[in-house]
């Protein structure tokens, strides 16, 4: 059976040295290359036959985002991912192509390098195994982002039911299918409750990358906010699992101490069964491209309380994982590519 071929280029040779010992010791991986420049890297891995490349953020001569879009424009069947040390700049690589990315060692309190080595092992075997996509999918810079200044896109009366909340669930290539979905929502949205698989740390600057790229406002939860029209807020990363509770007429968020709930801290499956107690048939549920099962069984139970229920469809995921199990045991009402997903959840909001 082949090994899964890796590349790695840092330009610390401790580090590099360090992970390639690390990736050794697995036996489904096999190092063909360490590179400590990507100017070098770049000349010669879009004619080898790797599988996956492990490329550092900020290097000198090119920065880990210009180097995925040479690689992906000179052979997209090769998957990135991304190990850096805690930036925003790391969305910069995602959306240029990159599968995953994993937080160096000691780059938020609380993250241990046998954290960081586990974390580094999936993500290769995710990305491995992760469906390439056309540049299109990526590149959302020229022709896809919400111009700037913003557009005030209102809806006003016509999203009617003021109890109406929604939930998104991702992971894997979902930092660029929440911008995806969120950009069609108006600045008068129903409050949305987003978590992302992410590392600790990231939450924050992907929740400001959001921000300025959509309608919406987006921020990182905190303990009590109100979930409200106008308001989108994602998930911290880390040990706190997030709840959307009822409070009287209005939404708020609770952030509880629990451990991981389907492998996953935050989680999609808490995030969607606090929807269906608290909301019920005013929420709606999204479950986007990811890998395992987080979220699938209780979008079955916000879809039996009456929500309506989208997942992403198969040929425009990364991964088909997430979307897959809920679609398997009957909880996704509609299925529909990415970039009919945004349209679909207000087309059932103005009904």
């Amino acid at each position: 059976m082949r090994k899964t071929q890796i590349a790695i280029i840092d330009d610390s040779l401790v580090f590099r040295t360090f992970l390639k010992h690390v990736l050794s010791q697995v036996n489904e991986f096999e190092i063909v290359e360490i590179f400590d420049s990507p100017l070098t890297a770049i000349e010669k891995i879009p004619d080898m036959d790797l599988d996956v490349v492990a490329v550092d953020m900020e290097m000198p001569g090119m920065r880990g985002n210009e180097f995925i879009k040479k690689l992906f424009a000179k052979n997209p069947k090769i998957r990135t991912i991304v190990i850096s040390s805690l930036s925003g700049n790391v969305f910069d690589a995602m959306q240029a192509g990159a599968v995953e990315f994993v937080a160096k060692p000691n780059s938020s309190p609380g993250y241990t390098q046998e954290r960081f080595i586990a974390d580094c092992i999936k993500a290769i075997k995710i990305a491995a195994d992760a469906r390439t996509k056309s540049r299109a999918y990526f590149d959302f810079e020229q022709k896809d982002r919400v111009s700037a200044p913003l557009q005030m896109l209102k809806y006003g009366d016509k999203l009617g039911n003021p109890r109406s909340i929604v939930a998104i669930g991702a992971s894997t290539g979902g930092t660029e299918a929440i911008l995806t979905v969120l950009k069609e929502f108006p600045v008068d949205m129903p409050g949305v409750a987003i978590v992302q698989h992410m590392p600790p740390g990231f939450t924050k600057s992907y929740a400001e990358r959001l921000n300025i790229n959509c309608h919406m406002q987006v921020r990182e939860a905190k303990h009590g906010d109100r979930l409200e029209r106008g308001i989108a807020l994602l998930a911290p990363g880390g040990d706190f699992q997030m709840h959307v509770i009822r409070k009287g007429s209005s939404y708020e968020i609770a952030l509880r101490e629990q451990g991981r709930v389907s492998g996953h801290c935050p989680s999609v499956d808490v995030l969607f069964e606090s929807v269906a107690k608290a909301a019920a048939g005013d929420a709606v549920g999204v479950i986007l491209t990811g890998m395992g099962r987080d979220g699938a069984e209780k979008m079955k139970a916000m879809r039996q309380a009456g929500a309506f229920t989208v997942g992403q469809d198969e040929a425009s995921c990364v991964v088909y994982g997430m979307p897959r199990a809920a679609f398997e045991i009957g909880a996704v009402a509609k299925q529909a590519p990415l970039d009919k997903i945004g349209h679909m959840v207000l087309a059932h909001l103005m009904k």
